[in-house]
């Protein structure tokens, strides 16, 4: 399965932009900072809204600040609150979820109810109302605050695959023997989770950064931690689009559709391999057969007709 699952091409560039972007993530600070000499506050004075050059591969803001060691810094926030908010909400899901699912009944019902309530609330305007409160919000409250609110739909989804799993014949038989209800869940169910969690977690990374991208393009949030959704913020906030400076919000807005692509390819890659009617070598095959069978009823009907000496045609 894990096989099949990276050999499939959506796939793999889906995780190969969810790559490269964790790995800008990773090195992009330090490379800035210490092979550039550059930070998000070094002001160039002679080149303020430069053009895209080799000194400034993205030009500079109106202030003259480098874009490029912008976006090698807003790489790093934005993912940071995608992947942590992704953990947070991913475990939420992982427990709500699971324990729905498996234990039925009441406990079933109950979750199910808290489910819903947190589903049907509207957790952008909870957030605006919470920074109204917190101007200056730190990077690691937003993503907490987009944790408790991106994980219903994982949850839904978990708790459905928990419910198939409950009743098969090896849970029905490890309950018959004794086996308690912990060991059943981590030991068994767990890992029959896995195939439902990666999509998932890697789609929460994309909710976050896009929420936290929204967030921030309304000016909520810290000031003095760049991100892709500030960097849009202050870039129309300078009149950047009236001005002509594409390189200042046309990097920012190509990297959140990027992400987005990279989890909708992946998304796709999965129902592929699930889903065999969807396969892109199954539909290959069957285009082909189509063709085939098109060409020869297309010989036959052109083909000449026999007669023969009798007047009978053959």
């Amino acid at each position: 399965m894990l096989r099949r699952f990276l050999s499939n091409p959506k796939v793999g560039l889906g995780l190969t932009i969810i790559g490269l972007f964790t790995l800008v993530a990773a090195l992009g600070k330090p490379f800035s900072s210490e092979v550039m000499g550059r930070t998000p506050q070094t002001i160039f004075p002679e080149a303020m809204g430069a053009s895209p050059s080799w000194t400034h591969p993205l030009g500079t803001t109106v202030s003259g600040q480098d874009v490029l060691t912008w976006m090698l810094y807003g790489t790093y926030n934005s993912m940071f609150v995608g992947f942590a908010s992704a953990i947070i909400a991913s475990l939420i899901a992982i427990a709500m979820g699971t324990a729905a699912g498996f234990l039925g009944g009441a406990v079933d019902r109950m979750l199910n109810g808290v489910i819903l309530i947190f589903q049907n609330l509207p957790s952008f305007p909870v957030l605006i109302i919470a920074a109204t409160f917190w101007r200056e919000m730190p990077l690691i409250v937003v993503s907490i605050l987009i944790g408790l609110f991106e994980w219903t739909g994982g949850a839904r989804r978990i708790r459905a695959q928990a419910l198939s799993l409950r009743g098969r014949d090896f849970t029905t038989a490890l309950r018959t023997i004794g086996e308690s209800k912990a060991r059943i869940v981590f030991v068994e169910v767990m890992p029959h989770l896995f195939g439902i969690l990666s999509p998932i977690f890697l789609t929460l990374i994309a909710a976050g950064v896009g929420m936290q991208a929204s967030m921030a393009m309304l000016g909520i949030g810290s000031a003095a931690e760049p991100s892709w959704g500030l960097i849009i913020n202050y870039a129309f906030g300078m009149n950047a689009l009236f001005r002509g400076m594409w390189w200042w919000f046309v990097p920012p807005g190509l990297c959140l559709a990027l992400l987005g692509f990279a989890t909708t390819m992946v998304n796709f890659g999965l129902d592929e391999i699930t889903n065999p009617t969807l396969s892109t070598k199954r539909m290959t095959l069957m285009r082909k057969f189509l063709q085939r069978n098109r060409r020869a009823a297309a010989a036959s009907s052109a083909s000449p007709t026999r007669t023969t000496p009798t007047g009978a045609v053959s």
